[in-house]
């Protein structure tokens, strides 16, 4: 049987897949994982037993309305207390985790993905994402759940009704530069950092001017946000702003866009931050953590600037997973996955929008000029979909076509092949010399995977 758990946490159709019954299994199954009641000393020579707690937030999705009902049964059902923040960004769920000192989080969200998705998504303590053994060790007790608690013994619920201010009021603090003077465009994606968002700016002192802002549970992330950066690039020159940014729907990324309208993406959002950190001597071991799917730029640019970079796999709970063996303080993705370990457990596409501005505010430069650190190498992504995507690094077919291109292009290039963790489709990503080079090998190559592996 598949693995339930994708690269992040359980995706589906809501409804269709992932189901109010399933998400109800699936909170009582990490009750019993992550919220094993423990001793706890309550006075000197007595000991007390400790009720878990988890925090739960949503996107606004109308499907998480009643996912959102099912995994608050599933877990007072199981014993456990809830803590309701409501619509809040992933990382505003892991920040209140940590806070609040629960035992896990609980986030619905299904990202980027489009409406009829959702997802369930759990924090261990301290707000970090789960390891691979513990999404395992849920699924499997999903199977053998232990009997439910009675009377008293049953959770309670609760709501935070100021979870926005206490995450915006965390978001500002770590600034150590007014943005005054600058004027934002932010694309909220109609998704969970609508409120947030325009709300952690204004209170840094930026002139905001947010769009995509106002959701109806039904519009997340359509034709906006971090996957649709035309109204942005449009919105920053109408406005005549200094920049713009862009996130998902549950925040925890962001890509930006220049006064020209230029893209900036994850790779320079993140070279940005760790020339700025290094300057600041807050870059441990001069060193960023990246992924096998960063620009060849990034890589080039890094090096230049006396900054070593680790390549974890993708995604960012392995880029996390590396950052937290070796100790790191940045890291991040492409896709704007920005994580900052000395501020957040897990990536913040509001935390690191508003470093970004305050590194152009500190030093007057545009975002441009910053941005310029780095030259993209031309790159081409193709989706193929409808393929079986496990056997994506060993169909003999498939391994050949790579070789071959890999002999072609030389150090001018390179090509990366990767299943989707969280849809039914096989990433072909190819850079080279130029985008016309790219584009041919990166089309053979999808063409290939097609016939190889279709189902």
């Amino acid at each position: 049987m598949a693995r339930l758990f994708g690269t992040d946490g359980v995706r589906g159709v809501a409804n269709g897949e992932l189901t109010a019954e399933l998400a109800l299994q699936l909170a009582a199954a990490a009750a019993q994982v992550l919220g094993r009641p423990h001793d706890l000393l309550a006075k000197p020579g007595v000991r007390a037993l400790h009720r878990a707690v988890a925090v739960v937030g949503r996107d606004p999705r109308a499907s998480g309305e009643f996912l959102e009902a099912a995994v608050v049964a599933g877990l007072a059902a199981s014993g456990v207390d809830v803590r309701l923040v409501g619509v809040l960004p992933t990382p505003g769920v892991s920040y209140l985790t940590a806070a609040l000192e629960a035992d896990f989080g609980v986030m619905l969200s299904a990202s980027h993905n489009p409406m009829p998705d959702n997802g369930v998504k759990f924090l261990a303590r301290g707000g970090y994402k789960l390891d691979d053994a513990v999404e395992d060790a849920i699924e499997a007790a999903m199977t053998n759940l232990a009997a439910r608690p009675l009377g008293a013994g049953v959770g309670r619920v609760s709501e935070i009704p100021d979870a926005v201010s206490t995450y915006v009021e965390r978001l500002t603090s770590t600034l150590g530069q007014r943005l005054t003077g600058l004027k934002i465009v932010l694309d909220c994606a109609q998704g969970a950092a609508s409120e947030a968002a325009p709300l952690a700016f204004a209170r840094a002192g930026a002139q905001v001017e947010p769009i995509h802002n106002t959701p109806s549970g039904l519009d997340i992330n359509d034709g906006c946000g971090s996957t649709h950066l035309e109204s942005l690039q449009a919105a920053v020159v109408a406005e005549g702003a200094n920049a713009g940014f862009a996130f998902d729907g549950d925040a925890d990324r962001c890509l930006a866009v220049d006064a020209s309208g230029a893209i900036v993406d994850g790779d320079q959002i993140l070279a940005v931050l760790a020339v700025s950190m290094r300057e600041a001597g807050a870059l441990v071991d001069d060193t960023v953590v990246a992924t096998v799917m960063s620009n060849l730029g990034f890589l080039i640019a890094m090096q230049a600037a006396g900054v070593h970079v680790v390549q974890a796999k993708v995604g960012d709970r392995y880029v996390l997973e590396d950052m937290r063996a070796g100790g790191f303080s940045l890291g991040g993705e492409q896709s704007g996955h920005v994580i900052m370990t000395d501020l957040a457990a897990t990536g913040d596409g509001v935390l690191a929008a508003l470093h970004v501005a305050a590194r152009m505010a500190s030093t007057g430069r545009t975002l441009a000029d910053l941005a310029g650190v780095m030259e993209r190498m031309p790159q081409v992504l193709i989706n193929v979909p409808d393929v079986d995507r496990s056997r994506a690094g060993s169909d003999p077919m498939v391994l050949a076509a790579v070789k071959a291109t890999e002999a072609e292009l030389g150090d001018a290039g390179r090509v990366l092949l990767r299943p989707s963790g969280t849809e039914p489709l096989v990433r072909v990503m190819v850079e080279a010399a130029s985008q016309a080079v790219a584009q041919i090998h990166a089309q053979r190559l999808a063409d290939v995977v097609k016939t190889a592996l279709a189902l």
